[in-house]
């Protein structure tokens, strides 16, 4: 796992979902994807199938702010779980990245649940 491109991530979330270029993000996620799908560790595989249901989600035309909300509430808890076995100058922004999946993951399901009342 990259240090540098794991400090890139943590600092893009940091921004906001809508301040990614959906090919940055798609190209961002793929990185990871292929990384973890490597790895051999069986959390890092299930963040990479996760990771492949967020970019089917986001690619699928219909964008649903429900699905994609779960889907980073999700890959936030399995980060916050990988998070907890390695090493510590990776522990930081792991944990870091966590947070952000699952704050703008609330955020999504709130905003979704908000248009659902309208």
């Amino acid at each position: 796992m990259s240090l540098d491109h794991l400090h890139a991530t943590v600092s893009a979330l940091r921004n906001g979902l809508t301040s990614l270029p959906l090919g940055s993000a798609m190209d961002n996620t793929e990185t990871w994807q292929q990384k973890f799908l490597q790895s051999g560790e069986p959390g890092l595989q299930d963040i990479a199938r996760e990771i492949g249901n967020l970019q089917s989600l986001l690619t699928s035309g219909a964008l649903s702010a429900t699905a994609i909300g779960h889907s980073l509430s999700m890959l936030g808890d399995q980060t916050g779980q990988v998070s907890a076995n390695v090493d510590e100058e990776l522990k930081k922004p792991l944990t870091e990245l966590a947070d952000l999946l699952r704050r703008h993951g609330a955020e999504l399901l709130a905003h979704a649940e908000k248009s659902k009342k309208k």
